[in-house]
C-alpha cells in the first residue's frame, strides 16, 4: 500500500480479489498488513496471515475438489494427529 494507488485496499473494495494469503515480513509490510486484515473482513473476504494456515485451506479446497470428503467424529481426526 505504501507503494502508491490502486493498492490491494483499492482491490479489495472493488471486489477483485477473493482470497487473501498475508503474511509481512519487514515493518512496512507489517504496518500495512492492519489495513489489509481490517479491509478484509469488512468486505468478508477470507484472509491467512500463516503459511500454514494457507496450505491448510489449499488441502482442504483440494479435497473438496476431488471429492475426497468423509464424514467421522473429531476424535478421529485428533487420532491422525498425534
Amino acid at each position: 500500500m505504501s507503494e502508491g494507488r490502486p493498492h490491494v485496499v483499492d482491490m479489495i473494495k472493488n471486489k477483485e480479489i477473493n482470497l487473501i494469503i498475508n503474511t509481512p515480513a519487514d515493518k512496512k509490510s507489517k504496518d500495512d498488513a492492519f489495513s489489509i486484515r481490517q479491509a478484509a473482513t469488512r468486505y468478508r473476504i477470507p484472509i491467512m496471515t500463516t503459511i500454514p494456515a494457507a496450505k491448510a485451506a489449499i488441502n482442504g479446497m483440494l479435497t473438496v475438489q476431488r471429492k475426497e470428503l468423509s464424514v467421522k467424529p473429531i476424535q478421529e481426526y485428533h487420532k491422525e494427529v498425534k
